[in-house]
């Protein structure tokens, strides 16, 4: 019991520091929809260990390195990526086990591990800041990592997000770049089986575009746009019968994951209350304006099509990890009415007095309703979707305008990309973002 009750009282010092808030996160969407990246990156980086930790470290470079990205400046990006992978990989070689402290105290214990759709999408930075700075050959390694990840995924996953059709595709394009076009035809059938498998929950169809005859005798310019801001995750409160949270802790859904003896004698008694409060993540949409865009080059217009949502990918991610979510959150609520059950007993003995058992089953208690608190980390600084399309023009240097519009087809803002050198056989990929 003493042991239980200096564990709490640890946990309760070593968990001040929490995830990101929802009002810091806010702030640094409010600078990026003014398209103030740099700032933004200066705000991140300026909480490292105050809102990121060591065993954040992951997190803290993955919101660092899309704002650098999205500043044009992708050297400074892919640093920022690369220590993201070198962490991730180093967690994820090692069993994801739940810790004592994830089981007790709350899942804000344990190091992030990225969700699957964030690791795809380090691959897929990493790539367009190395197509950014010219570098082709080390883009198509990157693609090439991506689809390997993806290929193992879909071998462990049958179910839910087991594959990134947008990955996939823009993979086969960086294949075709370098002309490996039998693993560009295998990148972009794996896309195109993705999007028909997930793209109703992704609110997102296979990309349609059209290359002329004399494609050859033309310059491609490939225009991404990365419009919205993710959800974010913040945390929610409910409050459950007994019978609810003693059928959802004797349940896990995470082989991992395993209830104390103490746990599972308190759940068979039926020993406390009639209702316990659970806290878990949900995901808070994000208004932006921009409903569409249009590219304007060469006397045409090409209009961009929705290729990828993140934020439907988000929100994948948490549907399928809620259950072990709710398992972990009911096990703690068990596990700390046991132990101010124990406190109160154990200082009524000491003492031989009523009040002073209920003063410390009362400390335990609030000790452990404070450190209940929803895991709501996620790479929070990715766009809600990114639009794309394919341009064919004439090979010259000249301006390129990307025009937005809102949901009621009114042009509200436009991006020019200046003195694009647009050669002949060639292809160039460009990017801008719009958070607002």
């Amino acid at each position: 019991m003493k042991a239980r009750i200096c564990l709490l009282g640890l946990a309760l010092v070593c968990s001040a520091c929490a995830a990101p808030s929802l009002r810091y996160k806010t702030e640094i969407n409010r600078l990026s929809a003014a398209g103030k990246f740099r700032e933004a990156d200066e705000r991140v980086t300026a909480k490292k260990n105050k809102l990121y930790k060591k065993k954040d470290a992951a997190l803290f470079y993955l919101d660092r390195a899309a704002l650098l990205h999205d500043a044009q400046d992708p050297a400074a990006s892919d640093e920022m990526l690369a220590s993201a992978q070198a962490y991730i990989d180093e967690l994820y070689a090692k069993s994801v086990s739940a810790s004592a402290g994830r089981l007790l105290i709350n899942d804000l214990t344990t190091p992030y591990y990225a969700a699957n759709y964030e690791r795809a999408l380090t691959y897929y930075y990493r790539a367009q800041n190395f197509l950014q700075r010219g570098d082709v050959s080390s883009a198509a390694v990157e693609a090439r990592r991506a689809v390997f990840f993806l290929d193992h995924l879909r071998a462990d996953k049958r179910k839910g997000y087991n594959d990134d059709p947008f990955v996939q595709y823009f993979a086969s394009l960086v294949f075709e770049s370098v002309g490996q076009l039998p693993d560009a035809r295998i990148a972009r059938q794996n896309a195109f089986n993705a999007y028909r498998r997930l793209g109703g929950k992704l609110g997102v169809s296979a990309p349609e575009f059209s290359v002329p005859k004399n494609a050859g005798e033309l310059g491609e310019v490939i225009i991404f746009h990365y419009n919205g801001l993710l959800p974010l995750k913040k945390t929610q409160t409910v409050q459950v019968a007994w019978s609810e949270a003693a059928a959802m802790a004797s349940s896990p859904q995470e082989t991992t994951d395993s209830v104390s003896p103490e746990v599972q004698n308190a759940l068979a008694a039926g020993l406390f209350g009639s209702a316990v409060t659970l806290s878990y993540p949900v995901l808070v949409p994000q208004p932006f304006r921009v409903a569409s865009s249009f590219v304007e080059a060469g006397g045409q217009r090409y209009v961009t099509q929705k290729v990828a949502d993140f934020a439907g990918a988000a929100k994948m991610d948490l549907d399928e990890k809620l259950p072990g979510i709710w398992f972990r959150t009911a096990t703690r609520a068990v596990a700390k009415q046991v132990a101010a059950a124990q406190a109160r007993q154990a200082a009524h003995s000491a003492a031989n007095d009523d009040t002073v058992g209920d003063l410390a089953g009362m400390f335990v208690s609030v000790l452990g309703a404070a450190l209940e608190k929803a895991d709501t980390r996620q790479w929070f600084t990715l766009p809600a979707e990114v639009r794309m399309t394919r341009l064919f023009l004439t090979p010259k240097t000249q301006d390129i305008k990307l025009l937005f519009r809102d949901g009621y087809g009114n042009i509200i803002g436009e991006h020019v990309f200046e003195n694009v050198p647009v050669e002949r056989g060639g292809r160039i990929y460009l990017h801008h973002r719009t958070a607002n």
